[in-house]
């Protein structure tokens, strides 16, 4: 079985996480957690809403032995949508062994030749009547050829996403 492809879900997962950034005044609130790793690099970019307070950190390391340091959100906001604009992505299914019980743990061993990223965002816009919510891992490359390549690469390719929508107790699509 072949794994889904997410281009179209990470296009628009990118439009809103622009619209967060820039105009956060549109959204009732938010919990927005996203982790890129590429490369032994790490970038953060965390921002949440709630009662009207907005709480926020950025923060990256440069290097696998390196530690994290506080980061401009411009700089947080760049990386990440760097990323979103590759031209293909595959999800993980939470089910590989390097990230027991949390699915954001261990996104560095993924692998160094592919960038990835972990995407926690729920939030509620103003005037909707109900919130949403997404978790998911995504691993990005250059286009259909190198997501192949890189599916059939793998020693389990079962930790692969194979079908859409994708929802389970950890990982999920919107609901």
């Amino acid at each position: 079985m072949t794994a889904a492809r997410y281009a179209d879900y990470v296009k628009d997962l990118r439009v809103l996480f622009a619209e967060l950034d820039g105009q956060p005044d549109l959204f009732q609130n938010f919990d927005l957690h996203v982790e890129v790793a590429a490369a032994g690099r790490l970038v953060v970019y965390e921002t949440r809403r709630r009662k009207g307070l907005t709480d926020s950190l950025y923060y990256g390391r440069s290097g696998p032995d390196e530690s994290n340091r506080q980061i401009a959100q411009k700089t947080a906001f760049a990386a990440i949508d760097h990323f979103m604009a590759l031209g293909q992505f595959l999800a993980l299914d939470g089910s590989a062994g390097a990230m027991g019980g949390d699915p954001f743990q261990g996104l560095t061993s993924i692998g160094s030749q592919y960038p990835s990223c972990a995407f926690r965002f729920a939030y509620r816009k103003k005037g909707q009547p109900m919130a949403r919510s997404m978790v998911m891992i995504f691993v990005g490359f250059n286009d259909d050829q190198d997501a192949a390549r890189y599916a059939e690469a793998l020693p389990d390719p079962s930790i692969l996403v194979r079908e859409r929508p994708f929802r389970t107790e950890k990982l999920f699509e919107w609901k």
